[in-house]
């Protein structure tokens, strides 16, 4: 695993001369070149880096489905996740790699500012590289501007420039929340289906009894399965059904009690096991929480 480390290194890696910031730079896709293959193999970067790819030809592979927003591509890469390239030079310098921007900001950059903390909140950074952002003509011109801004900013460093750049950078990741919000929205039949899968999954998971080998079902799990991150499945359930995958399982799993607890004998401890709990009290706790009555006074209504 090879970590890179300063934004200097990546410019070195790139053929690129040094940064006129050491914490900050944006680069053009179209200038970079790969000098060691091996590195890109499996490697992380201990900064921020957010790309947009443009003018790419052909279509673009978005999760299990083809994408029609081929005018911008943006990705969302937080410090050390792991990352890997296949042949980077024929795929990133080839001709279907298009033009584009890569703004790398480090850590200690946002040092003191409020983005120090609420960086971490946008959950696009941990989305998977197939999930990526798809902009639309009007949204890539307003991307470009700002980052255009920011390059413009560092080529005079002053007491002024952290702030200019890093309101910028609030902006700039405002934006792209919406824009992911519009993508869910334009997207809603690709969503339906994949909810109608995760549903699918689930049902399959209670009614096979696999909670009794492998425990209750996660995120993790199910993300898994529909070749998506969790973060993004969240997130995704977050914009059609107001829940998010924990709550949507948590609510799958209750219903699959309230089955057990009016069509069966078993006892309320092994129905938790039947459904994956350890401890039947954790069992009863959420049932309490999900539906204000224990497990028990439930199937005292069917009596």
């Amino acid at each position: 695993m090879n970590i890179i480390n300063s934004i200097s290194q990546f410019h070195s890696l790139v053929s690129l001369p040094e940064p006129l910031h050491p914490l900050v730079s944006v680069v053009r896709v179209q200038d970079m070149r790969f000098t060691e293959s091996a590195i890109w193999e499996q490697f992380s970067l201990n900064f921020y880096c957010i790309s947009l790819k443009k003018d790419i030809t052909g279509k673009v592979k978005y999760g299990q489905q083809y994408y029609d927003y081929n005018k911008g591509l943006m990705t969302f890469i937080a410090p050390r996740q792991i990352q890997s390239l296949d042949a980077p030079h024929e795929e990133l310098l080839g001709p279907d790699a298009g033009t584009g921007y890569a703004l790398l900001i480090h850590p200690d950059f946002l040092f003191k500012h409020p983005l120090a903390v609420t960086i971490k909140n946008y959950g696009f950074f941990s989305y998977a590289v197939n999930e990526a952002l798809h902009l639309s003509e009007k949204e890539e011109k307003n991307i470009i501007e700002i980052v255009n801004k920011i390059a413009d900013e560092y080529q005079h460093i002053d007491r002024h420039t952290q702030d200019i750049i890093l309101s910028q950078l609030d902006l700039l990741l405002n934006y792209s929340n919406r824009f992911y919000e519009r993508q869910f929205i334009t997207r809603k039949a690709v969503n339906h289906d994949l909810l109608t899968k995760m549903e699918n999954l689930l049902a399959e998971y209670f009614d096979e009894e696999t909670t009794l080998k492998e425990g209750l079902p996660t995120v993790e799990l199910l993300a898994k399965e529909l070749n998506l991150s969790p973060h993004y499945l969240s997130d995704m359930l977050r914009s059609l059904t107001g829940q998010s995958a924990q709550q949507h399982m948590q609510q799958k799993l209750i219903e699959k009690a309230k089955e057990y607890l009016s069509t069966t004998n078993l006892s309320v401890a092994q129905i938790a096991y039947q459904l994956g709990f350890e401890y039947p009290q954790s069992f009863n706790k959420l049932f309490k929480k999900k539906t204000n009555i224990s497990p028990l006074e439930f199937r005292q209504t069917f009596n």
